[in-house]
């Protein structure tokens, strides 16, 4: 057998194990994550009426979360960083599932104001931290479609999300003399805080510190990823000063914004317009069925996202892959306020989903072409932060077009400008990215 079989052999072993050890876990962190992070969307329903917000008010509670997230962003990533990944996701975890839970409790709209950018600061941090985590275990070539397994959690937030949310409004409203949405924050807290318990003692820093690995294969990833880092600081940033100050990271979160944009938008008011299907089609839906039809979207959008983050590992191509999906959202969302039945505007927002989910995973392989280190953690959550502010204008701008006009297309008008500006911009960049990753591949 020859060195490049033996090496060929051993990654496919040793990626294997770790993907085991460490993708359900994580899936699973990242599936509770956006679930309490955007669970708000389907407490509206019946929350609002009781704590007397508009719609307005609705869409600064939404995006008020991202106030605390994006101030304490940059440094979480940084105390990963040096505190290790372990004991930092385990602080997130624990933080914002108490945080999340105590929503059940908010006796105005003033005290949820309150929590929300609580829940922000107490998130500041998890996902950045964990595409940097990622770096830390899988090699590049199989990175992005392990990065699509991970990110699955997202749309499967919402796919299996919606329909737990929307039984809980209808069928546990009254337990324990709280309101439905009362009882779907507590129910949908706690798990978080028990999952922080379990990182602690269940995740490993590093590969050097995998006894859950072989002898053989510890030493194998370990200097595989060593390799790599050295490479990427051959020729990239690694220096936190250099990475906050490159122009491809502020345009790596331009993009960024316009994709989670539209994310944020569907994730926040989907449940809102299929409700408004009862004025535009003379239709109406239960709230359990309307966390059913939200579903939909969300459940394609995973399958196709597992698809295109593997056809990118497998040629190679990483701008385009982020670029069409990018654009297929910006084209199709504005159809969708054109079409005659829920059944054709569901369609339509299904393909939107697709475009969202599929641009994703792709687009996270692209900062670590250029970034390394410490400069790699704030880099990334540099990135984290920019395009999640999109979190605070999507929902707020939603929400106020949704109070000026009486109906949703102005506010899905502005989802497609940002997706397409999010399509454009990172095709402009292709050039420079690519120019990056051979300069890495060659050092």
């Amino acid at each position: 057998m020859t060195t490049q079989q033996t090496d060929t052999g051993m990654q496919a072993r040793v990626v294997r194990k770790v993907a085991l050890r460490l993708i359900p876990f994580l899936g699973l962190a990242y599936f509770l994550n956006y679930v309490d992070r955007t669970n708000i969307g389907f407490a509206k329903l019946t929350m609002s009426a009781d704590l007397g917000l508009t719609e307005t008010m609705f869409g600064l509670a939404s995006g008020l979360f991202f106030i605390g997230y994006l101030l304490f962003e940059v440094p979480s990533n940084i105390a990963l960083h040096r505190f290790g990944a372990r004991r930092w996701i385990a602080r997130i975890l624990v933080t914002w599932g108490i945080v999340a839970a105590a929503m059940a409790f908010v006796p105005n709209a003033t005290t949820l104001y309150v929590l929300r950018i609580l829940l922000g600061i107490a998130e500041a941090g998890f996902f950045p931290g964990i595409m940097l985590y990622l770096t830390f275990w899988f090699p590049r070539s199989v990175r992005v479609r392990l990065t699509g397994l991970f990110m699955i959690a997202l749309p499967a937030s919402s796919a299996f999300g919606a329909p737990v949310a929307g039984a809980i409004l209808q069928y546990a409203d009254g337990f324990l003399g709280l309101a439905g949405w009362r009882v779907m924050f507590l129910v949908l807290g706690v798990p978080a805080v028990l999952l922080g318990v379990a990182a602690w003692f269940y995740l490993t820093d590093r590969p050097k510190d995998a006894d859950w690995l072989a002898p053989d294969e510890r030493r194998w990833l370990d200097d595989t990823m060593a390799a790599e880092q050295q490479a990427t600081e051959a020729t990239g940033k690694h220096r936190v000063r250099d990475s906050l100050r490159d122009p491809r990271v502020w345009a790596l979160g331009l993009v960024y914004f316009g994709v989670t944009y539209g994310l944020y938008a569907l994730s926040f008011f989907l449940p809102t317009i299929v409700a408004g299907f009862a004025e535009s089609f003379d239709t109406s839906f239960s709230i359990l069925e309307n966390g059913l039809i939200v579903a939909v979207p969300f459940a394609v959008g995973a399958v196709a996202m597992v698809f295109w983050s593997r056809h990118s590992d497998r040629t190679g191509e990483r701008v385009w892959h982020v670029a069409l999906p990018a654009l297929l959202g910006a084209v199709s969302i504005p159809v969708a306020l054109y079409m005659e039945s829920p059944l054709a505007t569901m369609a339509v927002i299904t393909v939107t989903a697709i475009g969202v989910f599929c641009a994703l995973p792709v687009f996270w392989y692209l900062p670590s072409t250029f970034l390394a280190g410490a400069g790699a953690a704030a880099g990334i959550a540099l990135v984290n932060t920019l395009g999640n502010s999109s979190g605070f204008g999507a929902p707020y701008i939603t929400g106020f077009l949704l109070d000026a006009t009486g109906n949703s297309r102005a506010g899905l008008w502005v989802v497609g400008v940002m997706m397409l500006v999010a399509g454009l911009t990172v095709l402009a960049l292709r050039g420079r990215l690519r120019a990056a990753d051979t300069d890495r591949v060659r050092a």
